[in-house]
């Protein structure tokens, strides 16, 4: 079969819309159409299905998804592996890592995997969790770090996962705020406060850190991203919930305070268990060391270890 009608079905089933792969690939929408019919006839079944808002797999579509994927994540790399000895090139690295762990813990990492191995071409890609476990499963990454903050990690026999340790969240607060400075403080001091979120993860380890309190987290402003939030917080319009990882690396009118029994998230590493990048290991024993001045609840690696 052709590989080429194999990721048009599934780049249609990524878009739930014929029209919007066959700009995607630079097809017309009556070629896309025609691929999918003629891969329904070959195999005999009905692959697609329409609906309100365009069109999903059937459940025979699915279960070719899935393995049309795995083959095309396969072809992927062998292009990759082959234009890399073309080239005579070394397979470069490229690492994943969330925004607060690309911020500090994961550059630290590699900057002691280069002193120590000598020079490797290498990329780091920030993003969030989900996004990044599913990029390692494509080949995109030969790493990444991510957490497990909701809605958690999704689990995957193409994946080993190493528990780094658990980050405590704590609260950013303008420099000038009347609780810089002082000792662990309880949510329900600040429940009258405003808080900035960019993230439903964070957000939701608010609101359940402060159910537990008895009181409710107003989030009433909404960040794009990591630096927003961190910019409203700086400008006095809201504190906010960040990790305890992001502290080392705040700008200089942003502070924060630790939380009385604070929410935690896991943070893990994730490698392919085929194929593993061989700086991978090397890279994932520097980020449990970079990890380690941070995290609380070393003992628990054990029960959250998940391979």
């Amino acid at each position: 079969m052709d590989l080429t009608v194999w990721r048009t079905f599934v780049t249609v089933c990524r878009l739930g819309s014929l029209s919007a792969a066959a700009t995607e690939l630079h097809h017309t929408q009556s070629a896309v159409s025609r691929q999918i019919a003629g891969l329904e006839r070959r195999l005999g079944v009905s692959l697609m299905e329409r609906h309100a808002r365009g069109v999903r797999p059937t459940p025979d579509g699915e279960v070719f998804r899935r393995h049309a994927q795995a083959t095309l994540d396969e072809a992927d790399r062998a292009l990759r592996a082959v234009r890399d000895a073309r080239d005579g090139a070394d397979r470069p690295l490229a690492v994943g890592a969330t925004p607060s762990l690309a911020a500090g813990i994961v550059p630290e990492a590699i900057r002691a995997l280069l002193e120590g191995s000598g020079p490797l071409r290498w990329s780091l890609l920030p993003g969030l969790s989900g996004a990044l476990h599913d990029r390692v499963i494509a080949g995109d990454l030969d790493l990444a770090v991510v957490t497990d903050a909701p809605p958690g990690l999704p689990h995957d026999p193409r994946v080993e996962r190493r528990f780094l340790g658990l980050d405590e969240m704590v609260v950013a607060l303008p420099a000038g705020h009347p609780r810089a400075g002082h000792g662990p403080v309880d949510i329900r001091e600040l429940a009258d406060q405003t808080w900035a979120e960019d993230d439903d993860g964070s957000a939701a380890l608010l609101r359940r850190h402060a159910a537990r309190a008895g009181v409710t987290a107003r989030v009433g402003l909404a960040a794009a991203d990591l630096p927003g939030k961190l910019a409203l917080v700086a400008t006095g319009h809201a504190i906010a919930l960040i990790p305890g990882v992001l502290s080392r690396a705040l700008r200089g009118d942003v502070t924060t305070v630790p939380l009385l029994d604070p929410p935690t998230r896991g943070v893990y590493a994730l490698t392919r268990r085929h194929d593993p990048h061989p700086a991978a290991v090397p890279l994932l024993d520097h980020l449990a060391r970079a990890f380690a001045p941070h995290h609380a609840g070393a003992g628990e690696a054990a029960d959250r270890t998940v391979e």
